[in-house]
């Protein structure tokens, strides 16, 4: 159900199909799905294994493109892009949230953080400053110095989630984020982001086999027959 308080959805994937070869047989994964995504609303998408979510998220993250349909940002249609283009808004207006926390082994919980906005043009100093803060937000203010291989599993997952917003970005796409730690880790790291999404605005869409969580969140919806559905 769309927001009262928005005009329009932030991200908006208009009636996209795609396709893989699997010899030489077509496999149709995507049929006409459309998905509107809405500033400061959660929403899940909960589906088995091999329905399509992560071909979901990589096309709404424009980590892939459509064979058919168009995928907006911000109200722009992004289709006909450079790749250039399509780079700067993944890099300024879509944040990745994977399984795996997918670290920068050699460097600190503080540099991993820091990274993504010294990429963006800012400097080392004002990075350092927005990282340190995302981090003490997130219960880390005492592990920003250690490495990966330091820090627990939640730890790790609540570093990629501050490297995943520090850019402000519109849009949060997260692919089964609690799906490697404990229940009692997973529901921390939840929390979290669930605390993100209502102080930053941003939206947020997570890949979960996880009931639980996803009862908890603003919307979920699934796959059917290459089409998302709403579910409530």
């Amino acid at each position: 159900m769309e927001p009262e308080t928005a005009n329009k959805p932030v991200v908006h994937l208009r009636r996209i199909k795609r396709q893989y070869m699997q010899g030489e047989v077509p496999l149709t994964i995507l049929d006409g799905a459309s998905l509107s995504l809405w500033a400061g609303q959660s929403v899940a998408l909960v589906a088995p294994s091999g329905a399509g979510k992560s071909t979901l998220l990589h096309i709404a993250g424009l980590l892939e493109s459509p064979d058919e349909g168009e995928v907006f940002v911000a109200g722009v249609p992004t289709s006909r892009m450079a790749d250039i283009e399509r780079t700067q808004i993944r890099c300024t207006e879509i944040g990745f949230i994977y399984q795996s926390h997918r670290l920068l082994p050699e460097f600190s919980a503080l540099e991993n953080v820091i990274l993504p906005q010294m990429i963006r043009g800012l400097k080392r100093s004002e990075s350092a400053k927005r990282a340190q803060e995302i981090l003490s937000y997130l219960g880390l203010a005492e592990r920003v110095s250690h490495r990966p291989a330091e820090l627990s599993g939640g730890e790790q997952q609540r570093v990629a989630i501050a490297r995943a917003v520090v850019n402000t970005p519109r849009v949060l796409l997260a692919d089964e984020p609690t799906g490697n730690l404990d229940p009692g880790t997973a529901e921390h790291v939840f929390r979290a982001l669930m605390q993100l999404v209502k102080a930053t605005h941003v939206a947020m869409l997570i890949a979960t086999h996880n009931m639980e969580l996803a009862g908890r969140m603003d919307r979920r919806v699934s796959l059917a027959n290459g089409q998302v559905v709403e579910l409530d």
